[in-house]
């Protein structure tokens, strides 16, 4: 999905970096990701989850608060309310471009900052925290021994996950003073809380309250044993799966007509990481699932090979036709599995791909029916099996035709 940098201009006047994270194929919505405190919008967990969003249609802006990242201004300037502001800047930046936002994501801080911006921004269908404090100044903890030095000299430098930042009492005052129980009870979309059970930096009391505080409909999805940066990879993708298939049901993703020549639509399959062999694979907005190989491959073991998905047409599309066939003679078929196997691996064929081949791939069918059929039956529909579409498909030849696309400007 391309990923272009891109500026606008926050609540103060500043510049504020971004990236508009697009999908390869229609844009049917748009999302804002609000990272954590003095986090930028370029952590793992932001990027996985607006890349797993975009995916499937939606368009996600992540960006830098003021002061923070690549953004222009100064953090020891801003707060709580000041974030809530960059917030409202970046919604209007989308409306400005046709891309009004439907969505917010927000983690830890930015998990508080869209709950209390939602309700202020208009078309907000649907609302994502992760491991959001209920309390924002519960952030305040983290300043440690320093508390005292901004309480006397209203300003000190502050040790914040080895990186130091100036915090000055108007943001201790703000943020002790924020309170989100009105902006939650205010908001009138779906809300997803996801929080981990063992996070140390924000306790899973504030996703309780959250919840409580919420109207329906309203999600909590446990990230387990997810640290508060969501930084494991396996976390990530974990929690960008349950985001988009939750955010499916609540957004108006409607799939535009296919395009000529392609009368079931398109296919788009997107790298999700350039380290390994992950895959997004797309049918339409509601239709996901991962390729990847095993990890004796260099794979992470997260999603069918390719040449499963092979198998996994041909499997379906025997089912489907062996059951069109019993239904439409009105047959006792209970029920239908197919067992397909194949006599190559992907991994070992990507090395020597460049090499001519002549071997003519061979895929093992067992057929597998249930239900109080006599023996011409089952004999008819196994001679009805090898009349599916995929399996003729296979049989026969094919060509692909393939050209590259044009590169996206910025990206």
């Amino acid at each position: 999905m391309p990923s272009t940098k891109i500026t606008f201009t926050g609540h103060a006047g500043d510049t504020l970096a971004a990236r508009l994270d697009m999908p390869d194929g229609p844009h049917l919505a748009t999302a804002i990701f609000a990272h954590c405190f003095t986090c930028s919008k370029d952590i793992p967990a932001a990027r996985r989850i607006s890349q797993r969003l975009a995916s499937m249609g939606v368009a996600v802006l992540r960006f830098d608060f003021t002061g923070l990242g690549h953004s222009g201004g100064e953090f020891a300037n801003t707060h709580f309310t000041s974030n809530v502001g960059d917030l409202r800047a970046a919604a209007d930046y989308l409306r400005g471009r046709d891309m009004p936002p439907a969505m917010l994501i927000g983690h830890s801080l930015g998990g508080a900052a869209v709950l209390k911006a939602a309700p202020e921004i208009d078309g907000i269908k649907a609302v994502v925290t992760l491991g959001a404090p209920f309390d924002p100044g519960h952030v305040i903890h983290n300043f440690g021994t320093s508390l005292d030095e901004i309480k006397d000299k209203g300003v000190a430098d502050v040790t914040l996950a080895g990186r130091v930042f100036q915090i000055k009492q108007e943001f201790v005052d703000d943020v002790s003073a924020s309170n989100l129980t009105a902006a939650i009870d205010s908001y009138k979309g779906a809300l997803l809380v996801m929080h981990a059970p063992l996070d140390d930096t924000v306790g899973i009391d504030s996703a309780s309250q959250i919840f409580l505080a919420a109207k329906h409909p309203k999600s909590f999805v446990t990230l387990d044993k997810a640290d508060h940066l969501i930084s494991r990879a396996q976390d990530a993708e974990y929690a960008a799966d349950v985001i988009a298939a939750w955010s499916a049901r609540y957004l108006d993703l409607q799939q535009p007509a296919p395009p000529p020549g392609a009368p079931e639509g398109v296919v788009r399959v997107a790298e999700a990481e350039p380290d390994g062999f992950l895959q997004d694979v797309n049918a339409g907005p509601h239709h996901h699932l991962n390729a990847d190989e095993p990890e004796t491959y260099g794979g992470t073991n997260r999603g069918m090979t390719p040449y499963q998905f092979l198998s996994a047409g041909l499997g379906a599309c025997t089912s489907m036709t062996i059951r069109m066939y019993a239904r439409r003679k009105k047959w006792p078929l209970h029920s239908v599995c197919v067992d397909i196997t194949h006599d190559k691996v992907h991994a070992q064929d990507c090395e020597t791909c460049e090499s001519q081949n002549n071997k003519i791939d061979e895929f093992r069918r067992e057929i597998h029916l249930t239900g109080d059929l006599d023996a011409d039956q089952r004999q008819r529909l196994l001679e009805i099996a090898d009349k599916c579409p995929v399996h003729r498909t296979l049989e026969q030849s094919s060509r692909v035709v393939t050209k590259l696309a044009e590169p996206v400007p910025g990206a």
